[in-house]
């Protein structure tokens, strides 16, 4: 039995984690900005779930939050950074605040609570990490830079604490998901409220008024769940854990461009060192 600590768990993936941890007979801290939206997870595994209130951009609940998991099981054996939203906006539309708000989440968020439960789990020279990115990480939608952009700092980070945290007997891995049938494109999706003429064949194509997919995505959350777990249990989890037919391919047609470009540029990239 381990102890779970989810960030995001009112919906969407973080919840369907959330009940596959606990239907395995693990604990779980599931967390929410409003605890009301997971206390029936709690009212159904009253001796293996807590559900606490946490706000990943607030310092004093991410430390609440650990303090509670620490207190009830006696510390965290995975983090799972899963609380985040969407934005969609040309990058000349992004607005500054929202912007903030964006990496304060996902990216902030993310080291908020990496920093509060890191030191248990050095203690017990044991742990598991696992931060939820995204496909659009690799591919770069239009509209899409700024959610890409934070994701990409997300894996860049966790990659580095990969290497750091090993010898520690701790692994940390990337998620990155698909296209899944969660409230991702629905509620939880915002976007710049000035949009510009001049993108609207591009960045406006995936504006909120104009996106079909929301409800049709062939991704399914609690499969996604399973194969998450699947992996925490496996004790040999990748950098990386694509998820969805869309993520792998998405991710080997961006690699292929980014390997042609390459090789196409190779004799002037290796024409700048001293002779």
């Amino acid at each position: 039995m381990t102890t779970w600590l989810i960030t995001g768990c009112s919906t969407g993936l973080g919840r369907s984690l959330a009940e596959e941890v606990l239907a395995r007979g693990h604990q779980a801290v599931v967390t929410a900005r409003d605890v009301t939206a997971v206390q029936d997870l709690a009212d159904a595994h009253p001796e293996d779930a807590l559900a606490v209130a946490l706000d990943v951009t607030d310092d004093d609940q991410v430390a609440a939050a650990v303090a509670a998991a620490e207190e009830r099981f006696g510390g965290v054996d995975v983090l799972v950074n899963n609380a985040g939203y969407g934005y969609r906006a040309a990058v000349e539309e992004g607005e500054d605040d929202a912007v903030q708000r964006l990496f304060d989440t996902h990216l902030h968020g993310t080291v908020r609570t990496l920093k509060a439960v890191l030191p248990g789990m050095r203690a017990r020279r044991s742990g598991t990490v696992v931060n939820l990115s995204s496909i659009g990480a690799r591919i770069s939608p239009e509209g899409s830079g700024y959610y890409a952009a934070v994701k990409a700092a997300v894996e860049a980070l966790t990659l580095s604490l990969r290497k750091e945290v090993a010898p520690l007997g701790i692994t940390a891995f990337v998620v990155e998901p698909g296209a899944f049938r969660t409230d991702f494109a629905g509620r939880s999706l915002t976007q710049s409220s000035d949009p510009i003429a001049d993108y609207a064949e591009t960045a406006g194509r995936r504006r909120k008024d104009h996106d079909t997919v929301h409800g049709t995505q062939a991704g399914d959350p609690a499969k996604a769940a399973t194969a998450l777990v699947d992996v925490v249990e496996s004790g040999r989890a990748p950098f990386m854990l694509l998820l969805g037919n869309d993520s792998v391919d998405g991710f080997r047609g961006a690699l292929s461009a980014l390997l042609d470009d390459v090789d196409a540029w190779e004799e002037t990239s290796r024409s700048t060192d001293f002779d």
